[in-house]
């Protein structure tokens, strides 16, 4: 489990409870299912307006890699890909055909594929990098899905918040409703506003880091398969993916 995660929605949620509780507000006033039902319902609603079937679920799922991310170690990647190369510099490009039966990432399995088969270089990058870019455009639809909502949920907020006002206003006689109705005004906009900045935003954002990740190892791929290719020394195979990890390296990786 991500800790950072776990630790920033604490923390979101603490603040606001926590500073409603020392200002003395009553910890019930914030409890306000009808605020949460015109809230969650209209922005989820809108949502899903938005985006096919395909992409809610896809978005869904992904909740798991916000929660659970996947672990992108390029430090093991280079170890990998040196490997492969100094396999290739002792017994040539085709001892590496047994190495890709037994690698698991589909991507790095594809790309030793086609070294084995003797692909020109060019085409090798082309090839991977337009996997690449259908995978990030893929990827980053779930992300695009939790702005999206985080876009939807103040406005949904002001919404609730005009239908307590109203209910206010057509209460105005009867004082004891007006209590109730200013309560779901205030609480709408506030549950608007949390479901935005410290749920859908943060989700999004914390998917596209994500990807973001696994694209750097990616590029490194790339570059290191091209290079054993191409019969460089694995020592300058080494340096050269390292500048991926390095201060400014994921500039050169996306």
């Amino acid at each position: 489990m991500d800790i950072a995660t776990i630790i920033g929605l604490v923390m979101g949620f603490g603040a606001v409870i926590g500073g409603a509780l020392i200002e003395g507000l009553h910890l019930g006033a914030l409890i306000q299912p009808t605020a949460a039902l015109i809230v969650l319902g209209g922005t989820f609603g809108a949502a899903f307006v938005s985006y096919p079937m395909k992409t809610i679920i896809g978005a869904v799922k992904d909740i798991r890699k916000v929660l659970f991310p996947a672990q992108h170690d390029p430090e093991k990647v280079i170890k990998e890909i040196i490997g492969y190369a100094a396999k290739a510099r002792r017994n040539g490009l085709i001892s590496l055909e047994q190495e890709a039966q037994n690698v698991k990432d589909a991507f790095t399995k594809k790309g030793i594929s086609l070294v084995v088969d003797g692909i020109d270089p060019q085409k090798l990058r082309e090839t991977l990098e337009i996997e690449i870019a259908y995978y990030e455009e893929h990827s980053k639809q779930s992300a695009e899905f939790f702005e999206a909502a985080g876009g939807y949920a103040p406005t949904i907020g002001i919404i609730g918040a005009v239908l307590g006002l109203i209910h206010v206003m057509a209460n105005l006689s009867d004082s004891s409703k007006l209590g109730a109705g200013i309560a779901v005004a205030f609480v709408a906009t506030i549950y608007g506003l949390m479901t935005a900045n410290i749920v859908c935003l943060p989700f999004g954002t914390k998917i596209k880091h994500g990807i973001k990740e696994e694209l750097i190892c990616k590029n490194m791929i790339i570059e290191g398969l091209i290079a054993i290719q191409n019969g460089e020394n694995p020592h300058f195979i080494e340096q050269k993916l390292k500048a991926f990890i390095q201060e400014g390296g994921e500039k050169k990786g996306k």
